[in-house]
């Protein structure tokens, strides 16, 4: 990515995430984060990685989903704050981050094999 393409990610995922913490809070439960922006070289979509907490997968399905609905909403304020560093605002498209998710999941393997190989080398 070009320097360029970087600021303009850097902006719109502060920016989105501010909107959605300030504008959307009473909408969205507070624990969305957008982790992650990208923008086209032509800064005519951006990606944006959105992580979701929540207890279940389909509580985390069904908020990803409340966000995607906003997503108009989201753009349109987005477009009054940045319109002057940008002619045109890009296309929003949200995607479900789960890192996080993969992440516990990697550690409480580990924590099995850990507990396995102490097991073993008790007996």
């Amino acid at each position: 990515m070009s320097i360029r393409t970087e600021q303009v990610a850097e902006l719109i995922q502060r920016e989105v995430a501010s909107i959605l913490q300030r504008e959307f809070s009473d909408q969205l439960p507070p624990m969305v984060t957008i982790t992650r922006a990208r923008v086209t070289p032509d800064l005519s979509i951006a990606y944006i990685h959105a992580s979701v907490m929540g207890d279940t997968e389909e509580q985390r399905k069904a908020t990803f989903k409340q966000l995607e609905a906003l997503t108009p909403q989201v753009r349109d304020i987005l477009a009054s704050r940045i319109r002057h560093q940008l002619r045109t605002v890009p296309e929003l498209k949200f995607f479900l981050d789960e890192s996080l998710q993969k992440a516990k999941r990697m550690e409480s393997l580990f924590d099995r094999i850990r507990k396995e190989r102490e097991r073993r080398n008790a007996e």
